[in-house]
């Protein structure tokens, strides 16, 4: 292989045998009759590294995989595939949401695609480019309580109905987190199983039964019990063990459950217990599948990566990761130490789960989701307008803030906004220079918080502190328990003015509630500062710095 930087060089030169010195003058026709000797020389050369540039084999043994973020824990049987066939698994780990939107577009970036749920190719892959999906695991999505909770509530060897979740929410008895139905597919599932059991469990779900007053009613009061939310499933696992003795349980996939009780167990807690909603239980069935463009090789390729992950080797990893294979959804062979029935964890149990509705309807009921049945968000939005700001991240800043705040672009990513949402903006720079807010989803309301913003000028230094102590400010006096609420803090720039002793006074003073506060991070902003602000809020850092609206809509749906 040729090193592009300096090769050319080095192999013109061995190449003439008359080649002189460096320190050997050289007249300028002798310079020139040497350059033409070379000549023939250089065209091989140049053909050499453009064979080398556009090797076909190079780019036929990359397969480009996108898979949810659930995943992460399976990149070691992807590198073993890799390493058996001397080819390269380039995968990218995100929310089944992110696919859909990607399937949507086209999804040029990727050639093989692998979501939680087949709903999110059925909603996403509107120009039919998947090819050969087959499923590759399961996950039920459960809810799961202490098991000290569990034997309280009586729900420990038997059935259990939605309805008897909601009453035990309703009445305090259980403090929960579930993450977003239009971020998140434990959400999504976990939803559409709750408006399949308030609908009677009917043979399919139609337009007709969303609109049910008595159905709509009752989606919104089990939405509204949920104590913490979030945009991704692995998250809300691990903030349940980092938040252990504020909450009961959550809402999560059954595999997420498992792991979550492994740590439990083994640092001597009491672990969740599984309930499986007898009457609105879903299933994310994780299908693969080829996005075919021609390319026999690649096609070859994909069709190897399947067959392995389906192969009884792989099978068997996946069960030691909590997840069920094989035929139906009691697998032979499964470890009782992983699938324990002491966690409720039941592979003799009948699991009958809901009939995934059409595309359509499922469009139609994250709508609702999102605009209608959700709790309402209380989001204070902290923007930099430091000096540093000026230019390019003022309009990436307003780009983002348009994502949320033009109603066409919030719809298409299922940002909306919900009569009952408070929305405050604060800009900053060396210190807080306004407080804006505006409640509910009136268009014109919001079209004129985000001309606020557009209008708003940089210049001066940099306070990340005092904006977040001035949101805390903003939700004082305000029942929290009515909302989700959240601080999403957007620098790019390290600060010189304040200090984190700021935020924490405030944080010692009484705020009805946890607030979590979400940072993006982009251009030279500082990391540490930021962890120590989202650290001692149980929130969470996005990096802005490739994608800044990226990070800023995976921001808004963790609330």
């Amino acid at each position: 292989m040729l090193d592009r930087g300096t090769g050319w060089i080095a192999l013109s030169r061995s190449m003439d045998p008359h080649r002189r010195g460096p320190s050997t003058p050289m007249s300028l026709g002798q310079a020139g009759r040497r350059l033409l000797g070379a000549l023939p020389w250089l065209i091989v050369l140049v053909a050499m590294v453009a064979c080398q540039q556009d090797d076909p084999e190079e780019t036929t043994s990359t397969l480009r995989l996108v898979t949810g973020t659930e995943n992460r824990s399976l990149e070691p049987i992807f590198q073993r595939f890799a390493d058996r066939e001397g080819v390269k698994i380039d995968y990218t780990f995100q929310g089944s949401v992110d696919t859909m939107l990607e399937l949507q577009q086209g999804a040029e970036a990727y050639d093989a695609v692998w979501p939680a749920s087949s709903i999110w190719l059925a909603l996403g892959d509107t120009q039919n480019l998947v090819r050969r999906t087959q499923n590759i695991m399961a996950t039920p999505v459960i809810f799961a309580v202490k098991r000290p909770v569990a034997d309280r509530l009586g729900w420990v060897g038997r059935d259990v109905t939605v309805a008897e979740i909601l009453a035990a929410a309703e009445s305090g008895q259980i403090r929960y987190m579930m993450t977003s139905a239009t971020q998140s597919n434990s959400g999504a599932m976990a939803y559409l199983g709750y408006i399949y059991a308030f609908a009677a469990h009917p043979d399919v779900l139609t337009p007709a039964m969303l609109h049910d007053p008595a159905v709509a009613e009752k989606t919104k009061r089990i939405l509204n019990s949920v104590d913490r939310s979030a945009g991704a499933s692995g998250f809300l696992r691990d903030l349940f063990l980092q938040q252990y003795d504020l909450y009961d349980g959550m809402v999560n996939n059954e595999s997420a459950v498992i792991t979550a009780n492994q740590q439990l167990t083994a640092e001597g807690r009491d672990p969740l217990y599984a309930i499986y909603p007898v009457d609105g239980l879903a299933i994310a069935d994780w299908p693969l599948g080829y996005l075919d463009r021609g390319d026999a090789a690649k096609s070859a390729l994909f069709d190897k990566l399947q067959a392995y992950l389906l192969s009884a080797e792989v099978q068997g990893e996946l069960l030691v990761e909590g997840r069920r294979t094989g035929l139906g959804l009691s697998p032979v062979g499964a470890d009782p130490a992983v699938f324990n029935p002491d966690w409720g964890i039941d592979l003799d149990r009948v699991i009958t789960p809901i009939t995934m509705p059409p595309a359509d309807v499922v469009r139609e009921a994250l709508v609702l989701y999102q605009t209608a049945f959700r709790k309402p968000s209380f989001t204070v939005f902290c923007l930099d307008y430091s000096g540093s700001m000026h230019g390019d991240g003022e309009r990436d800043l307003e780009s983002a803030m348009r994502l949320l705040l033009d109603p066409d672009q919030a719809s298409r990513y299922l940002l909306q906004r919900s009569p009952g949402d408070v929305t405050v903006v604060i800009p900053f720079s060396g210190d807080v220079e306004d407080v804006w807010r505006t409640d509910g989803n009136d268009p014109a309301a919001l079209r004129e918080l985000l001309a606020r913003i557009t209008a708003h000028d940089s210049g001066g230094g940099t306070n990340i502190y005092d904006p977040v102590v001035a949101g805390l400010d903003a939700m004082a006096g305000i029942d929290l328990e009515d909302y989700s609420p959240a601080i999403i803090l957007m620098t790019d720039g390290q600060s010189n003015d304040g200090e984190f002793a700021d935020v924490e006074t405030r944080l010692a003073q009484p705020v009805p509630g946890p607030v979590p506060v979400y940072a993006i991070l982009f251009g030279d902003a500082s990391e540490d500062q930021l962890a120590e602000i989202t650290g001692a809020t149980a929130g969470r850092i996005f990096d802005g710095q490739s994608d800044l609206i990226d990070a800023f809509r995976q921001a808004m749906g963790y609330n």
